[in-house]
């Protein structure tokens, strides 16, 4: 399992609407190939700061399958615009720790 980590600073004004149009999104990752399950985690002490936590069977799952996608232009079109700056994404793997 692989976790995709996006921090997102979304233009302070348009906070609603970026919730909203994440709830349209959503639908749209939920439906991907290696897709496990996302959150959407929002900042207590920054209201426009989130961050984004996607899990993937495997990296190439989201960087190729999701994002050489269709499905990722519609995602793009819903969310990027709302980015301010645009997120670095980076993706974790666990450690066995025993």
């Amino acid at each position: 399992m692989i976790l995709e980590v996006a921090m997102l600073h979304v233009r302070p004004h348009l906070v609603e609407e970026f919730e909203d149009s994440f709830r349209q999104a959503s639908k749209i990752i939920t439906q991907m190939k290696g897709y496990i399950q996302h959150q959407l985690q929002k900042c207590l002490e920054e209201e426009s700061k989130y961050i984004l936590l996607v899990q993937w069977e495997t990296l190439e799952d989201h960087t190729e399958g999701f994002r050489g996608s269709e499905e990722y232009q519609a995602w793009k079109k819903l969310l990027h615009h709302y980015y301010d700056p645009f997120p670095v994404v980076e993706h974790y793997e666990n450690v066995e720790l025993g």
